[in-house]
């Protein structure tokens, strides 16, 4: 109710209750023996305005608690928590949360054990954004060093936003550090904007993301808003950096490729983890697929889909489960580079190799083959390169299982 309408509902109420008919009442009165007492519209009048004066004192009490009201629950600043999940926070000027809104469905997940948002309603804002950022840590959000946070605060007052800015950073610097998650926190302050509101409503991302598609729309217009949108905090970041010089294909498409080339769609065992690197050259994906058999890493082209490298056909290739990882070296084990039974040699380590990264013999150079002690273990390392690639293999010399392989882009 506003405080008009509770001065006019208070001032019907008076009148009600205290006419001023003072004649009316007189004349209604009988005449009566004895003493007269005079009476006048004087002490009436005063007992009127003593009457109005309380009334104003209970509008004034009324409408300062309307304020109060008002104040506590008039939005004053808006953050946005982008990762992928979408996460908006509107917070009075006391910094108390008012309403916690996931924006996407991953945000709904990242929130189903606070009540899709509504246990953080009165929270302090810091408090919130801590219970926020632990749970992305949990499900693996912000575990790369290559992925990103973006912190983003809309608010009338520069200073304020400022403010609650390095606040928020400090916040969010801490919660990783303690759980050792390696991702960058980007931050930004917005004033009003409509036009960026209805892109935001329209694509169910945070004003704060949409203001960063929009950079990147700076860069390259031939781009859409909507496509850009579906992109990670991570993917717009790069994009940014690298000049946005065509439209990626995104992280689901990129595991969809490299699970086609390893020929493990139909494996319902099989998880991937995406990193993004599109601002490296050439711009690419690291895929690393979980298998029963192990991790396999692949390099997808950011642009097109092909895949750089990475080992294909898994079913047909890889190891099965039951080959050992890790096989002890008996202590009379000596190096034999012929290949006898305690020893696999060097043609059958390269072959493994180069079989693992899905590169022939004829597309590798710079090929170096030792055997050497690991921690007691004989293990081959293989290095070699294959067009822009670089790769690096531990494999058990005895059993011939690949230990460690990692593969970069060769600078």
């Amino acid at each position: 109710m506003t405080n008009e309408k509770m001065e006019q509902r208070l001032a019907a109420a008076l009148e009600k209750t205290a006419p001023d008919d003072v004649n009316g009442v007189l004349s209604r009165c009988e005449e009566r023996k004895g003493t007269v007492i005079p009476m006048t519209t004087k002490k009436t009048a005063n007992r009127k305005w003593t009457s109005l004066i309380a009334a104003c004192l209970a509008v004034m009490l009324l409408g300062g608690g309307g304020v109060f009201y008002q104040r506590a629950n008039a939005v004053a600043s808006v953050v946005s928590l982008d990762v992928n999940p979408s996460i908006e926070l509107k917070v009075n000027r006391s910094e108390k949360v008012l309403v916690c809104t996931p924006l996407n469905e991953d945000a709904k997940a990242i929130l189903a054990d606070m009540s899709n948002g509504a246990d953080l309603k009165g929270a302090k804002l810091d408090v919130a954004v801590n219970a926020i950022v632990g749970s992305l840590v949990r499900n693996g959000y912000l575990d790369s060093i290559s992925s990103a946070i973006m912190i983003s605060v809309e608010d009338k007052d520069t200073a304020r936003a400022e403010k609650l800015q390095r606040e928020l950073t400090s916040t969010v610097d801490g919660v990783l550090q303690t759980s050792e998650a390696k991702a960058a926190v980007l931050t930004q302050t917005l004033t009003q904007d409509a036009g960026r509101e209805q892109q935001a409503r329209e694509n169910n991302i945070s004003t704060g993301k949409a203001a960063l598609v929009n950079h990147v729309l700076a860069l390259n217009s031939a781009l859409k808003f909507d496509a850009l949108a579906k992109l990670s905090v991570e993917e717009l970041k790069d994009l940014a950096e690298a000049g946005a010089p065509a439209m990626p294909i995104g992280m689901d498409a990129a595991r969809t490729a490299a699970e086609e080339y390893a020929g493990t769609t139909a494996v319902d065992s099989v998880t991937a983890e995406v990193d993004s690197e599109l601002d490296e050259f050439p711009a690419h994906y690291e895929v690393e697929l979980h298998t029963a058999w192990g991790e396999f890493e692949y390099l997808v082209d950011a642009y097109t889909g092909k895949v750089i490298s990475g080992q294909k056909d898994l079913l047909t290739t890889a190891s099965t489960p039951s080959t050992p990882n890790v096989t002890t070296k008996p202590s009379d084990q000596k190096p034999d580079p012929s290949g006898t039974a305690q020893d696999i040699g060097y043609a059958k380590a390269k072959s493994i190799a180069l079989n693992h990264a899905g590169v022939s013999e004829n597309e590798a150079y710079d090929m170096d083959i030792e055997l050497d002690d690991e921690d007691g273990i004989l293990v081959y390392e293989v290095e070699f390169k294959s067009g822009n690639m670089k790769y690096d293999y531990e494999i058990n010399a005895a059993t011939g299982a690949i230990l460690k392989h990692e593969s970069e882009l060769d600078d």
